[in-house]
């Protein structure tokens, strides 16, 4: 028998936070063709903003711990979306965008705190293609932010 997705978050000791409105004028999920593209999520942790920069005022451990918040927030859409996470069939791709110095050259690491969540979760199915992009500035000053496309199975 297998576990939902709901029964292993809980074993894995996570809760989803409540899905995020979006910041301007974009919708957060859009299903098509099988696929669920999710719109990049912002990393909040007890309810604040994860903000700073990687190379300058987060730390590497603050960096993967922020990109698990977005992993976590990604969830929470496609639940919504959804209305359950056993529709998802893979985790096809993670975007992680990194607000880094420079001479930062990590970003490989922290994205992996969304990868690393995304097969705890899913397994196998959560093994994904990925970009881990360092940019100079992100909306709101956060410090990561992630979309994803996610294959979905029909109801």
């Amino acid at each position: 028998m297998t576990v939902s997705i709901d029964a292993r978050l809980a074993e894995l000791g996570l809760e989803l936070p409540q899905a995020a409105a979006p910041v301007a004028a974009y919708v957060p999920t859009v299903l098509a063709g099988g696929l669920l593209h999710v719109s990049g999520q912002l990393p909040f942790i007890d309810g604040a903003l994860v903000t700073g920069r990687l190379g300058e005022d987060v730390s590497l451990e603050q960096g993967a711990a922020a990109a698990k918040a977005c992993a976590l927030m990604l969830l929470a859409q496609a639940k919504a979306a959804l209305g359950s996470l056993d529709r998802i069939e893979q985790v096809v791709k993670l975007g992680a965008f990194i607000n880094s110095t420079g001479d930062f050259t990590d970003q490989p690491k922290v994205a992996n705190g969304a990868s690393e969540l995304m097969q705890a979760v899913f397994g196998d199915a959560g093994r994904h293609a990925r970009s881990a992009v360092g940019v100079p500035v992100l909306p709101l000053g956060a410090a990561v932010e992630i979309d994803a496309i996610f294959a979905v199975r029909a109801h």
